[in-house]
């Protein structure tokens, strides 16, 4: 029996989004200008990276040709002359162009109704709902309340936070509610149970996640977020691959954030790790003891967080780079009748406009030691990845998409 793995490269999308108008994200394409800027020196940053981009294994697998498909012209990053694995890029038909719905998709189950969002006022969210918030979880007041960068919004009211108890809420042109508070004078455990709260009122708005920002630093700054993020989504839909693996009594793990996009609902083992070089390491020992018909779903969060939202071209591109050094030793692990897929969940462009994720195509690379390679082309849903795994492990067909011819 086979084993599959399903690797999300958190934002990494490749452009050419039939409807990215709708979103305001006309022209974006986060691996065309991560590659272009790359080859006329904008990514260039003393000690961390130089020169073109230098992805060569995924190059190898198709990326190029995917990236050309995607949009329709020729890339930077060269088009190896016969790919090694299979390639191609998936459309999204949820909508929005968030984590969960891009997940959710990807999984099998597209996203069957639109988000609920904030709007971009002053302030951003609703007063029955703060109001419900400061009376439930007892608190002084609540600082920010906007549209705003994680990181910008907490160096802004940090200090205030540390010295009135007061929270950091926040949101962006994603469905999300997200809050920031100290670590030390607030508590991480006291911040969880904000936000278990927050998510249960925000339950009626439609909102995707609640996120909780811890941060630690001196009372008057600077302040540094830590890794104890935690993200309280909405219950997927009925139908995830995740889903009809548990009930096949297959092994799960989860790695990354999987585990929070998906409510905790059929993720088996959860594992997490503070940055995609920690996270990589525990994906290789994952891979050496993950039995037959067992299944690997990994994210890959710093491409988004760390550079993405901070529109941080050299480092995306220094991010892309080390998670490519480490595919060969993942490719010699992977045993006969092993499936692995690489692709991304939405795009944020970094030399785009705005701080927010951007809604494009992503890349789908499919290898293995028995996979056929070869031009997958457009996949008209990211579920066809969700089925052609499903097919791979012998496991029933979901409710969307359909799975290509793997070997």
């Amino acid at each position: 029996m086979a084993r599959a793995f399903l690797i999300v490269m958190d934002s990494v999308g490749c452009g050419g989004a039939e409807d990215a108008t709708a979103y305001g994200d006309e022209g974006a394409d986060t691996l065309g200008h991560i590659a272009e800027a790359c080859a006329r020196g904008a990514g260039d940053r003393a000690g961390l990276r130089h020169g073109p981009l230098h992805v060569p294994f995924m190059q190898s697998l198709g990326l190029g040709q995917a990236m050309q498909a995607s949009t329709g012209h020729k890339p930077t990053l060269a088009c190896v002359e016969a790919p090694k694995g299979q390639w191609g890029y998936g459309v999204e038909i949820s909508a929005g162009k968030d984590t969960p719905s891009g997940h959710w998709e990807i999984a099998g189950t597209p996203v069957p109704r639109p988000w609920g969002y904030f709007p971009h006022t002053i302030p951003a969210l609703p007063q029955a709902l703060t109001d419900a918030l400061i009376a439930e979880a007892h608190l002084p007041g609540l600082l920010g309340n906007c549209h705003a960068s994680g990181t910008e919004i907490i160096e802004r009211f940090g200090a205030e936070h540390v010295k009135t108890g007061k929270p950091i809420v926040y949101t962006s042109v994603d469905s999300v509610l997200q809050i920031a508070a100290h670590e030390e004078s607030f508590g991480r455990t006291r911040l969880y149970d904000l936000c278990a709260i927050a998510r249960r009122l925000c339950d009626p708005l439609g909102i995707g996640r609640v996120i909780a920002r811890p941060f630690i630093g001196p009372a008057n700054g600077p302040f540094t977020r830590t890794p104890y993020r935690k993200d309280f989504a909405v219950l997927p839909p009925d139908g995830t691959l995740l889903q009809r693996a548990d009930e096949a009594h297959r092994k799960i793990v989860t790695l990354g954030k999987i585990g929070d996009i998906f409510a905790h609902r059929h993720t088996g083992e959860e594992i997490k790790a503070a940055g995609n070089d920690a996270l990589f390491n525990k994906l290789l020992d994952v891979m050496k003891t993950l039995p037959e018909g067992g299944f690997a779903f990994a994210n890959f969060v710093d491409f988004d967080t760390e550079h993405g939202h901070r529109r941080d071209v050299p480092g995306y591109a220094a991010a892309l780079e080390a998670f490519d050094a480490r595919l060969p030793a993942f490719a010699a692990l992977l045993q006969p009748g092993d499936l692995a897929i690489i692709t991304a969940d939405h795009g944020n462009d970094p030399t785009f406009r705005g701080t927010d994720h951007t809604r494009e195509h992503v890349p789908i690379l499919a290898f293995g030691p028995d996979v056929k390679p070869g031009c997958i082309g457009r996949r008209a849903t990211f579920a066809d990845m969700a089925e052609t795994l499903a097919a791979h492990l012998g496991l029933p067909k979901g409710p969307a998409g359909e799975a290509w011819t793997v070997g």
